[in-house]
This record gives C-alpha cells, structure tokens and sequence, in this order.
C-alpha cells in the first residue's frame, strides 16, 4: 500500500520484508535462509550488493535458480573496467530460461503472449504454442544452415512472430539484430551491414493508425545492401507478398526438438544499435549470461514481475525496452505485445488496453504521462494494475502528482534509467522504496552509480556526470568490428579512467535519491550556472500552447553567456506573438532563473528527434554554429528529416 505524505514523498507502508508476496519480499527472505543475511532496509541492501559483487551476483544466480550446462569458475575475474570478466567458464543459453522446460502442465498452458495490432486481428498464445512455435522456427533456421555465431536479422514490428524468430536464434547460439519497420532501408543497411548476417526475416508493410505504409522497396534495397544474406523469409503481415521469399509457414513446417545450445556466458545474444546521428551507429554486444542476470535482477526485485503478471510497455522492435520487456517472461509473466500508432484512435487507446487485458505493469513514455495530464484525461483504473514505469526522459514532479491523483496509493510510480549500452537501468524504483516526487528512488541493486564533477571527485545535491565505479554483467563485452576496442573505450572510458561515464548529468540528493537532468553534452551553462535540458522542457511545455520545445547553448567564448536560443513545437492554431513570448521567458525566470531566459524564441513546424524519440540538441547546436547538416546528422536516424529545414535556414540566415 502507498500513501502521498504532504504531496511530496509517498513512501511503501510494507517495505518488502520475508512475508511479502513481492520479488524483493521472497528474495530477502531467500537471503535469510540460505546466507543468514539479514538487511533492514533498501540502502542496507544496495551496500552490500556493490560491496560485495561477487556474493550478490552468485545469489542472483541461485536464488533464480540460473541453468548451466557447465559452471562458472569464479563471479567476478576482475573488477577492471573495461575488461571484467564475469562468470568464466559457465555455459548457459538465455532462451532456455525463457522457454525451456515447463514445471507443470498449468505452466505450460498459461498465457504467454496477448498482442493487439493495427494490421491484423488480436493474437494470443500460452507458453506451451509459443514453445512449440519456437521449436519449429529452430529447425527451420537449422535447415537454412544457422549455426552459433551466424547472424539472423529482422525487419519486423512488436509481433508475437518476432519472439518466436529471436527465441529461435538464440537457442542455436545464434546472434540476433533488429529493426522496426518504419526505419528506412538506408538506417537499416547502415545498421545491419556490419553484421553481415545470413538470413533476414522481414514484413511487406503494415498499418500505422488509419495508414497503410507498404515497404516492399525498402525491403529490395535492404537485401541489396546485405551481401551476405542467404535467405529471406517473409512474415505475413503486409497486404502484399515480397518477392522471392520463404514463407514463415514453410520455415515454420520443420519439426525437431527444441533444445538450446549451450554457450560461453559472453557469447552475443544480440547486438543493438545506438542512434547513429553521425556516422554508422555503434554496434554494442550484449552476451547471453549478462542479460540473463541483469534481467532476472531487474525484472525481479525493480520491476517487481512475478508469474501469471502481464506486462505492457510500448516499445519497437528497435528501442532496447523491446529487449527488457520480453524478459518479463523469465519469470513466468506474459507480454502484452501492441503494434501501430500507440495513439490511435485517441490517446486513451494505452490505458484501454492495459485495462482490457489486465496489465499488471504498464510501461510508457514521461511524454505520454505528460500528454494525458496537458489533456486533462481520466485514464481507467483497473485492479490488476500495481506499478508504472516511465523511461526514455525524466518525468516532471508534475508527471508524479497526475499518477498518484488518477490512480491513488496502490500503484506504484516506478521511473528508471538506464541505457541501449547496458540494456538495463543503473536508477529506478521497486517495491522495498520511497516514491519521491519528481526523483527516481535510488540506484539499482548491483550498481556502483553516483555523479562526479569534472576532476572525479563525487558530488552530493549538485550538478554531476553520472558514472558507474564498478562493472555489471550487462556492460557490454565489446562492440562489433571495433579492433582494440578503440570505439568502446572511447564512449565510456575518455573522462574517467576505469569509470564508465554514461553521458548524462544528474543530482544525486543526500538520501541517494537521483535527478537526471539531461544528456551532458546538451547542458545549459550560463555565467557558470549549469542547468540541464530536461529542466527547461518541463517549465516550457507545461504552457498549454507549447507542443514539444528544443533548447541549445550557442556558447561565444567571451562572456560565458552566449546566445541560448529556444525553439517551440505550436499546438494547432497557436500564433507565437510577442505576448506567448513574454510569457514564455516570464515562466523560465520565475521558475528556473533570470540566467537562463532565452535570448531568442523560435517556432518550428516540427523538433527534430531520433527513431526512439530523443531530441537532437548536439546535432542542432552544431548546424547553427555552422557546420553543415550532412557532417553532423544522418537524415536516416531521424522520425522525420523534414525537421530540419527550419535550422539549416535559420543557420543560412545567421
């Protein structure tokens, strides 16, 4: 049960102990009968599991009862970053804990997927279909020569289909690459290509809302620009067959057995793709023992996922949540798949879904928290629902008070962050924390996390780098194609030596309790008071006549002023006359600061962002500085390449 004190903490009334029916609840009372640890609260907790890695880690795996063909040697080789080694000599395969041997019949026919999509009626399959399916795409892709270390690739969308064909893979020790469909061939070639995969699983098209976006072009160029491929396999899906194609029922018409093939625990489970706004996206490995054990820990004590619960976050193919979410299903919870305009018809669609299929979590966007308050909705409430998680960009204290006010104490508000490089969250919340407004709770467990400012030293209650002191299992081994991992010390390691910075600025209160205010490289410094992005939005899209905002530092080196220029997103019929910039800059003074009041106010038609919705601050900054839009963006890692016509004309004009 959760209560607001005052409208500022709302604290858990049970914290969790050996009696609770919650993941943390059974896990500390697991630490009690089998180690004769005993922890009187979160914070007691978090300590010993950064200070002792290789204990907490090894109960991690026990607890959840972690398969292996062949043991580990030791938890933790070496606590040097880059180069720990976690678990050596273990052998295990990650799809095996996803699907492997079922305890009991009931198991077997519990409910394992309810999708809803745009393109096609509702599909459902229990745990037994979706192993069988799981066995026949593996034979399939075993004809079709697949074998462990081969690269299968996919252009699909959130479809159960997906999950058979990347559960398929990696039981042969295969590595995994997708794209979502509404990514261009040019992104996917750039991204794909440097895998050089073998097969290719695809659609023709789909349904995005009311609009059909048929993708068959895309398709031959993606082939053509894939060398290596030897086969294609069409998912039906569109309205229309691709050419020269197996179809997904003839791989699917193999029979063998479904085994899974054991594997070192940093064999690549799958690789994912940063944004790739310059040059190609960087190609980040994740190993099969690593996600296993990060997403046992998190979807088990953070995200408090237990069996028979349904989890629903909206995600694509192609964000790094569709990896986290699936895991869901490593403790027996099933997956509300959703594919097509998350708004459509309405905004309400989300919630109507969560409510219709009994979502236990419903994950989503501070965006569309901030979208339904601006609205003024009234989402259902159902009884199912116990926690809501947020990600992608912080979540205003406003964001928390709409929550709690439509939902009461019994939801938990649940935001994380973390990251496409660990595919997991460094912060976040659970079911043994405070809920404090407008702050995620605290590290995760496992997680070495604090701020340190720029010569290394940790920061309290002030602007900082967020870094990781020690390694986690999700840390990526390597990238791909990077000789002397060159590239991946250069991302995480330039800053600090043997500490990862992840690149985003964050407060770290007293109570160990985090702000994350921004990407670092987008900060706000004026006369020397740093402030970050995320702060400036959540004052300028609070007006009802603003629909999405941008803001960059075009610094001069004389002054430390420089120019800060603001660029605003109008909801329709909304003129930005002198009297909406008064207010603009009267709201960023009264609530931010006189230092941080824009010099200019820009309307833009649209604010340019990635495919998985980040806004593209660095970018902008550097076209109006200069530089020319091709050296410093690639229109392909765009939503939509039209945003950038305003700037590159604003930037001519200068």
């Amino acid at each position: 049960m959760w209560r607001m004190d005052n409208g500022v903490v709302m604290r858990a009334a049970d914290i969790g102990g050996s009696g609770s029916g919650s993941g943390v609840g059974r896990y500390l009372g697991w630490l009690e009968r089998e180690r004769g640890l005993v922890f009187g609260g979160y914070d007691a907790l978090w300590r010993w599991s950064v200070a002792e890695p290789e204990a907490f880690w090894a109960s991690i795996w026990d607890h959840y009862g972690v398969r292996a063909r062949r043991g580990y040697e030791r938890v933790l080789g070496s606590v040097e970053m880059p180069g720990a080694r976690w678990f050596a000599g273990a052998e295990l395969n990650y799809a095996e804990h996803m699907v492997g041997d079922l305890d009991t019949n009931s198991d077997s026919d519990a409910l394992a997927i309810t999708a809803r999509s745009q393109s096609r009626g509702p599909v459902e399959l229990t745990y037994g279909e979706l192993r069988e399916r799981v066995a026949r795409a593996r034979a399939g892709l075993h004809e079709l020569g697949v074998r462990a270390g081969d690269r299968v690739v996919a252009y699909l969308p959130n479809v159960p289909e997906t999950l058979v064909a990347f559960l398929a893979a990696a039981s042969l020790g295969a590595v995994w690459a997708s794209c979502a469909p509404e990514f261009g061939a040019r992104s996917v070639v750039d991204r794909l290509a440097q895998v050089e995969p073998t097969v290719l699983l695809a659609v023709s098209g789909y349904t995005y809302g009311r609009t059909y976006h048929d993708r068959r072009d895309e398709v031959s160029a993606i082939r053509a620009g894939l060398p290596t491929l030897r086969h294609v396999v069409e998912v039906p899906y569109g309205e229309h067959p691709l050419p020269e194609t197996m179809a997904w029922d003839e791989l699917l018409a193999a029979e063998g057995p479904l085994e899974f093939d054991p594997v070192g625990f940093d064999h690549p489970l799958y690789v994912l793709f940063s944004s790739g706004t310059t040059g190609l996206p960087k190609v980040i490995v994740h190993g099969h023992g690593g996600i296993l054990l990060e997403h046992l820990k998190l979807h088990g004590l953070h995200l408090d996922t237990r069996p028979g619960d349904r989890a629903l976050w909206f995600t694509t193919t192609a964000w790094a949540m569709w990896n986290i979410t699936i895991s869901a299903m490593l403790h027996r919870a099933a997956l509300v798949l959703l594919d097509g305009n998350p708004l459509a018809p309405d905004l309400g669609a989300q919630w109507r879904l969560g409510a219709e299929t009994g979502a236990t979590l419903f994950g989503t966007s501070p965006g569309y928290l901030m979208a339904c308050r601006k609205a003024g909705l009234a989402p259902p409430r159902w009884p199912e629902l116990r926690s809501i998680g947020t990600t992608g960009s912080p979540l205003p204290a406003e964001g928390f008070d709409w929550v709690y006010q439509r939902f009461g104490g019994d939801v938990l508000l649940n935001p994380i962050s973390g990251g496409t490089d660990v595919c997991s969250a460094f912060v976040g919340g659970g079911p043994w924390q405070p809920v404090y407004r407008g702050e995620m709770s605290g590290p995760c467990l496992g997680v070495d996390v604090t701020a340190f400012d720029p010569a290394g030293n940790e920061v309290v209650g002030e602007l900082g780098e967020l870094v990781i002191r020690a390694p986690m299992p999700s840390m990526p081994p390597r990238f791909w194609n990077d000789p002397g991992d060159a590239r991946y010390r250069s991302s995480y390691f330039d800053a600090y030596p043997g500490v990862w910075r992840h690149g985003d600025w964050t407060v770290v209160s007293p109570r160990r309790s985090f702000v994350i205010t921004g990407r670092s490289d987008a900060t706000l410094n004026r006369g020397g008071v740093r402030l970050g992005t995320a702060e400036f939005y959540a004052v300028v899209e609070e007006l009802p006549e603003i629909a999405d905002s941008l803001v960059v530092h075009l610094e001069n080196g004389r002054d430390g002023q420089g120019e800060l220029a603001l660029f605003v997103q109008l909801t329709p019929g909304t003129e930005l006359d002198d009297a909406l910039r008064g207010r603009i800059k009267d709201a960023l003074r009264g609530q931010l600061s006189p230092r941080h009041v824009p010099d200019s106010v820009h309307a833009v038609p649209v604010i340019p962002r990635t495919l998985t919705g980040k806004k593209l601050e660095q970018p902008i900054k550097r076209i109006l500085q200069g530089a020319a839009a091709r050296e410093v963006l690639s229109p392909e890692a765009m939503n939509d390449p039209s945003a950038l016509d305003a700037f590159t004309e604003l930037a001519a004009r200068r």
